[in-house]
């Protein structure tokens, strides 16, 4: 077995974050490493897979469905699969969170 050591600035780029495509690696998961501004957030959307998002640092406001959830840093938000979801970084400094797609690729539908 090789480990593999990634720069996580070298991952691509979204509007708020690097992505890891767990298949480029022989990984099972995908991995966003959130570093979004005031404000910043990605539309409402669903995966035919569990999302797990783990909070470092800043607020953010997540809509899961019909219920909206606040979390800060050291929380762990969970949303399953076919749920619509979305957050926004609802606090005055940078949120930083880890976001896990449980699959080797994403597959999102923007709603």
């Amino acid at each position: 077995m090789d480990a593999r050591v990634l720069k996580r600035d070298d991952l691509p780029w979204s509007e708020i974050a690097h992505e890891l495509v767990g298949a480029d690696y022989g990984a099972r998961v995908c991995v966003i490493f959130v570093d979004a501004p005031p404000g910043g957030r990605p539309g409402l959307h669903r995966h035919p897979y569990e999302e797990v998002f783990i909070s470092l640092e800043g607020s953010a406001t997540f809509t899961v469905g019909d219920e909206q959830v606040r979390a800060g840093p050291g929380d762990v938000v969970i949303v399953p699969a076919e749920t619509p979801h979305a957050f926004t970084n609802s606090g005055d400094d940078q949120l930083r969170q880890i976001d896990i797609h449980v699959s080797p690729t994403f597959c999102t539908e923007w709603l």
